[in-house]
């Protein structure tokens, strides 16, 4: 254990301040595609029953009308998020008899790329904000692409648990920016050992051949409908074969928040010549919001992000810069597909001390060898994180999968231990040892138990994925909401609908000028100094 983290745990455990770990908030967002009895992608529009996509806070859409995404409330309890997310799920199935919820990260079989559709949210100028953002990333990574699922967990610390390490460290500068530099120091510990989530919660080491669409490709074939690779954790995290070039080295190691934020504003506004290419519009449409490296802050791709709730029609770099990092959002776990949410309570309690460890641990600067390093581990992981024997790499010296990752769960253990005295109980140490079990037996992993359950359905992605999902909706639908339940859905369905509509109504202006105006406040690469 480094000092920091053993100063800073034995901080917090003191009855003064032990309080405060039950004060950060956890909320979890679940993607999952809507299919029909068949396993083929639903092509029906959002379901009217669950209110506007657009406006409704907590059941919305991805990129496409079918891949419906499920937001938790922040939480201070990560198991009142998940309840609040199987209630969102039954309401689903209590308002549909003849569609089902895809059980998996990779994609159901998908039609042709014209015929898969985009989300829609109806006229408001911000609405089709969102529709053209969708339709540039169709024309910049294919359709089928945004179809993948995962899970995003989001996780801060208490708001005020930062001034008491500040001052306890007599840490110089203002109390935003310590909080904000301490999340970016989370996040490069993330990196650095984010290989470790990808071997314990990988859950996608197959896939439907279809989904490739004849791109080249290193799978292996398991059945003539599913290919595969025998030691993969997570495919949906790897490659696949398609590169988005646009993106490579566009964010440099995590080493403070204005270093970031700079890169971020620089490809808002940097032009890519394969989109400049595209152009914006064609026929008088609007097809993608700009020609630059990144459309919107968002379209960058990342295992984790710093995030800040940002205002009505705020952008997200602007917040950031404004008021700092308020959370970190993970965005590298799969959906699991033996849970009925994706997730389960285990797999969160881990979460929560591999990032309070991830937190309060050391953590120094990254250099450009280490990031490259760390970005190997976790490519590597991801498709051999089961191969006997694996090798990754640490400070350019070889270190074992097992070996490391032993050490790591020896590290957490004392967050674990220090959240489990806080609670009164020992769940997070609990976990801990199923996942000392997971590298101690890798046919323990999700991903080794996904091929394992594959051979009962002939080594079929889509006929496994396709039993899990009707498995999960019987779940569901054999639990119905109670009647107060029901009618709290379907008034917030209403209020979304009616706040939808006012905006239609009440807005001015032109699309073309709002799109304008939206573009002109990207951030200069010197607003964050």
């Amino acid at each position: 254990m480094s000092d920091l983290l053993h100063q800073r745990l034995a901080l917090l455990s003191t009855d003064a301040h032990r309080a405060l770990l039950s004060q950060g908030r956890r909320g979890i967002e679940r993607e999952t595609l809507r299919v029909d009895q068949h396993g083929d992608l639903a092509l029906t529009p959002h379901p009217v029953a669950l209110g506007a996509a657009l406006t409704h806070p907590t059941m919305t859409t991805d990129y496409s009308e079918s891949l419906l995404e499920f937001i938790t409330p922040a939480e201070h309890d990560i198991a009142d998020a998940l309840t609040q997310l199987d209630t969102a799920h039954r309401f689903f199935y209590a308002n549909t008899t003849d569609e089902l919820l895809w059980s998996e990260s990779m994609p159901c079989h998908l039609p042709d790329e014209a015929t898969i559709p985009i989300a829609w949210y109806g006229t408001s100028h911000i609405g089709m904000l969102k529709h053209v953002y969708r339709r540039g990333l169709a024309l910049r990574y294919g359709k089928a692409m945004q179809c993948i699922a995962g899970i995003h967990y989001n996780f801060s610390l208490a708001e005020n648990l930062w001034p008491v390490l500040q001052q306890a460290e007599k840490s110089p500068g203002s109390a935003t920016d310590y909080q904000s530099e301490s999340y970016i120091a989370l996040i490069r510990n993330f990196r650095r050992y984010s290989w470790l989530l990808m071997y314990l919660f990988g859950a996608s080491p197959a896939l439907a051949r279809d989904f490739m669409r004849g791109q080249p490709h290193q799978l292996d074939e398991l059945s003539g409908d599913t290919l595969y690779l025998p030691y993969a954790t997570s495919l949906r995290m790897s490659d696949l074969g398609y590169q988005n070039n646009a993106q490579a080295g566009l964010v440099p190691p995590y080493n403070d928040l204005a270093s970031y934020m700079k890169n971020l504003a620089n490809a808002v506004k940097q032009p890519f010549p394969a989109y400049v290419a595209l152009g914006t519009q064609r026929d008088g449409e609007w097809v993608q919001i700009s020609t630059n490296v990144l459309q919107i802050e968002n379209e960058f791709y990342s295992t984790i992000r710093p995030k800040r709730v940002i205002n009505s029609g705020e952008r997200p770099v602007e917040a950031l810069c404004a008021r700092g990092v308020q959370y970190i959002e993970v965005r590298c776990l799969d959906i699991d597909p033996f849970e009925p949410l994706g997730i389960d309570i285990n797999t969160s309690r881990f979460m929560d001390a591999f990032l309070l460890f991830c937190a309060l641990d050391e953590s120094p600067l990254t250099t450009d060898d280490e990031g490259l390093e760390n970005t190997r581990n976790f490519a590597l992981t991801v498709k051999q994180g089961r191969l006997p024997g694996v090798q990754l790499q640490r400070d350019g010296r070889s270190i074992g999968l097992k070996e490391w990752g032993m050490e790591l769960l020896d590290r957490i253990n004392a967050a674990a231990s220090l959240l489990d005295t806080q609670q009164g109980s020992s769940v997070h140490k609990d976990t801990l040892a199923s996942q000392r079990a997971k590298l101690m037996d890798p046919t323990c992993t999700p991903s080794a138990r996904v091929l394992e359950a594959m051979k009962q359905h002939g080594n079929s992605f889509l006929d496994f994925s396709l039993a899990q999902s009707q498995k999960h909706a019987a779940y569901f639908r054999n639990r119905p909401l109670q009647p107060a339940q029901l009618d709290a859905f379907h008034v917030q369905a209403r209020v979304s609908m009616s706040d939808q509509e006012r905006m239609e109504r009440e807005q001015t202006g032109s699309f073309d000028e709002f799109i304008e105006a939206y573009r002109a406040r990207s951030l200069t690469p010197s607003s964050c100094d």
